[in-house]
């Protein structure tokens, strides 16, 4: 009998390996991976931005990254499937916590986010993000263009945010736009999959709607992304309302005819052979939520970005 079991999240004095954790019980970090601010030799930083000030639907993400924790439980339990290895033995993860932001001085929650990503990225560690709404891209995206340089963008979202902006507003449908006008984001090597509501204005992103990938297949989507992206540092963001409602339910602006679960992780386990330098889920809202499949899935997307991050250190 040993005492290493049980909240492996404040316990443990390493980020390696794992602790056999009771599903029901415990600390709930993200995938039962250790609370830590020391980013000394980190992989990963899993962080969340629990904010949703910028909805123009449904409030309640601010409580997605709390939910998408609890929904990881039974993932951390076994090796990661279908990559067939241990996770927590081949990347170094943590769980950052969450970033402080002040609802109430809403001209402060764009720098707030992008310090906070800052801060993270000047120690060479990734970052994992869970809004929260969909603006919280914005910023995160701007710290990780400082670093980086222009970004693609691969987004998965049943709309397209770039509608019309004034360049001031906080507003979770119109960040991509700006985001492309100010240089942030590589448009011609970006691709925004599962669209499926109506916005004539084309600000140059590749758009695979999600009629377009139930008819022509996830290999052909997969191939347009990759050939699109090239070797340019990619970064994922995943609005879970690029799933169809029936698998994700708990989001502020569902829209039927999404993907189904099985196409978008199929689609995301094919692009581990990308630059990839991060990633979110936003959008989940829980208290739309039913059995915690939304969460769930989240958290799914969010275990196999890691795993992609695990198998390029075997390459």
């Amino acid at each position: 009998m040993t005492d290493e079991k049980g909240d492996f999240a404040f316990r443990s004095d390493t980020n390696m390996g794992n602790w056999h954790d009771m599903t029901y019980g415990g600390v709930l970090s993200f995938l039962r991976r250790r609370y830590s601010r020391d980013l000394e030799g980190v992989d990963v930083a899993v962080s969340g931005l629990p904010y949703d000030g910028a909805v123009t639907g449904r409030s309640g993400c601010r409580l997605g990254p709390r939910a998408i924790r609890a929904a990881s439980a039974g993932l951390a339990e076994l090796d990661a499937f279908p990559f067939g290895f241990d996770l927590y033995s081949k990347l170094n993860i943590v769980d950052y916590g969450d970033c402080h932001i002040d609802p109430h001085h809403a001209e402060t929650v764009a720098q707030t986010i992008r310090d906070h990503a800052r801060r993270i990225l000047k120690t060479n560690t990734k970052m994992l993000t869970f809004g929260g709404d969909h603006f919280v891209t914005y910023p995160l995206l701007k710290a990780h263009a400082e670093k980086h340089g222009p970004i693609a963008l691969i987004q998965f979202d049943a709309h397209c945010d770039t509608w019309e902006d004034d360049g001031v507003g906080i507003d979770h449908g119109t960040m991509f736009g700006r985001a492309v006008s100010e240089g942030i984001i590589d448009v011609a090597r970006s691709t925004q999959v599962g669209l499926r509501t109506q916005h004539d204005q084309d600000v140059g992103f590749q758009m695979l709607t999600a009629p377009w990938v139930h008819r022509n297949g996830i290999d052909k989507a997969l191939a347009k992304t990759i050939d699109r992206a090239g070797d340019a540092p990619v970064y994922i963001s995943w609005d879970i309302d690029g799933f169809d409602p029936a698998y994700a339910p708990g989001t502020g602006t569902p829209v039927s005819g999404g993907l189904a679960a099985w196409q978008g992780l199929e689609f995301l386990r094919g692009l581990g052979g990308l630059n990839l330098i991060g990633m979110d889920v936003v959008e989940v809202s829980p208290a739309y939520d039913h059995a915690e499949i939304t969460a769930l899935l989240g958290a799914t997307v969010a275990h196999d970005f890691l795993c992609l991050l695990a198998a390029k250190k075997d390459v």
